[in-house]
Formats: structure tokens, sequence, C-alpha cells
């Protein structure tokens, strides 16, 4: 489960649906393709609804096993919550993966950007590595699919953005600046035209192991890049491509399909 969490859970963080809010249903259809070192490791769909007020997003996701670095196995996440002035907010999040016979499950409620309750199934171990989770780190967040949201003109205000993530095992930052203006050209892609690149960089709060040799890579790497493409003249921002250096290599996840 630990091999599989990775793009998994990186795949989710990193792939998130924005939307503006409207005052007509809106629904989009995403498609990405998650490439390992080489290796094409997933397929991933997502699904975002935004009725004016609330807001639905789901990803599913096929990993494939690549030479015994990824387990593989099959992911589902669903966030829904309110649509504010700022984005989307939470109020439900839910993480299940199967692997190999095994399950995991996620369940995270939250209010006014709090949470209320999260429960873990199984139970993960509280090692002496831990960095344990203070009841003040608590608030003021959101989950990893609403986190992504990115409403406006595309341009650098896009990048201007500190997420504050709990997932439910772990509560970290995800803290964006502007990189550059780009324009997307190949056509094996799901869109062609103008994105802005943002750079992340990873801030582990609590939740991980100090021994964690995924945590610790993300937090010294200065080379986690987000491209955000338009979704039409809509006011949507959404990631076009994703791009993260791990000890297995880059991880690469690329928009193929878009409706």
């Amino acid at each position: 489960m630990a091999r599989l969490r990775l793009p998994v859970l990186l795949t989710a963080a990193l792939l998130g649906l924005g939307a503006a809010p409207s005052s007509a249903a809106t629904t989009a259809n995403a498609s990405y393709v998650v490439n390992l070192g080489g290796n094409i490791i997933a397929n991933a769909k997502f699904r975002f609804v935004d009725d004016g007020s609330a807001y639905s997003l789901s990803l599913d996701a096929n990993v494939s096993g690549v030479a015994q670095l990824v387990a593989s196995g099959i992911a589902r996440v669903d966030s829904s919550g309110a649509i504010t002035d700022d984005g989307l907010r939470s109020n439900s999040f839910d993480l299940l993966t199967r692997s190999g016979g095994d399950e995991f499950n996620i369940r995270v409620q939250y209010q006014k950007a709090a949470v209320t309750a999260f429960v873990i199934d199984p139970p993960i171990a509280n090692n002496i590595d831990r960095i344990p989770i203070e009841r003040k780190q608590l608030s003021g967040v959101n989950d990893f699919l609403a986190s992504f949201i990115r409403k406006g003109k595309l341009g650098r205000s896009l990048c201007d953005y500190r997420a504050k993530i709990f997932t439910g095992v772990e509560r970290f930052d995800l803290n964006f600046s502007f990189a550059k203006d780009d324009v997307a050209t190949s056509k094996r892609t799901g869109y062609q035209g103008p994105v802005v690149l943002c750079n992340i960089k990873y801030k582990p709060i609590a939740g991980h192991y100090t021994t964690s040799e995924i945590t610790n890579s993300l937090a010294q790497d200065d080379r986690i890049l987000i491209w955000f493409a338009p979704l039409g003249d809509s006011g949507y921002a959404i990631p076009y491509r994703v791009l993260l250096t791990t000890s297995m290599g880059d991880l690469s996840m690329v928009l193929t399909s878009l409706n």
C-alpha cells in the first residue's frame, strides 16, 4: 500500500479541477495519463459538477505495477462542498484504494475550513518517527482535490496561492509561485493553446514520518511544476500538465482529453 500511495495521492493532489461560481450548472470531464520513469503507470479520469452553489469532484485511477516500483491497484477519490468567493471549500472527502486484496479508506469531514472528524481504515501506525497532528493544525484547511481550484483569467495570479491541505493522514502546505507564461502545442494532448506555469514547494507540517524517503524527497525538490490551462471561456482553470522528480524517476501527468 505504501508503494501505491505515492502515484495515487500525487495524482489526486496535483490534478484537481477548478471552477468559478456560476449561475448555471456546469459539468466537465477530463482524462489524464500518468508516466513514471518513462513508463505509463496509471490512467485517471475526473468528473466535476458545479450547480452554482455546491460542487462535486470525483477521480478514478487505475494503477499498473512497473518493475515492482508501483503496486497495481485502483483508487477512487470523491470531494464535495460549497463554492465560495475564494474557490471550492470541502465539506466531505473520501479516498479508497485497493491493491492485492488490501483496501485502504480515508474519510474526512470539514465545516467552514476546519476538520470536524476523520477516519482511517485500517489505522496507520503512530511510530516514534511520525510527527503528531495537533488540533490547531486542522483549521483553515481543505482537501487536496478542492485545494487545486484556481479562478480568474489565465495568468500570474493563478500561481499566487498557498494550499493548506489535510488528507486525513498528513497535513502539508503547497506554496505556488509564478514561473512563466507558456503555450501547449502537442497534438497528442487534450488541449493546445496558452498555459501558465507555476512552481510548487511542498512543506510537510504533521502526520508524516521523518524517515520517509518520499516526504524528504518532496520537501527538498525544487522541480515540482504544474501548467494550468483555461477551460474554454468558462472562467475555469484546470491542470494541463504536472511534473515532479521522485526517487523512481520523473512523475508526469498530462491531460489527454477534455469536454
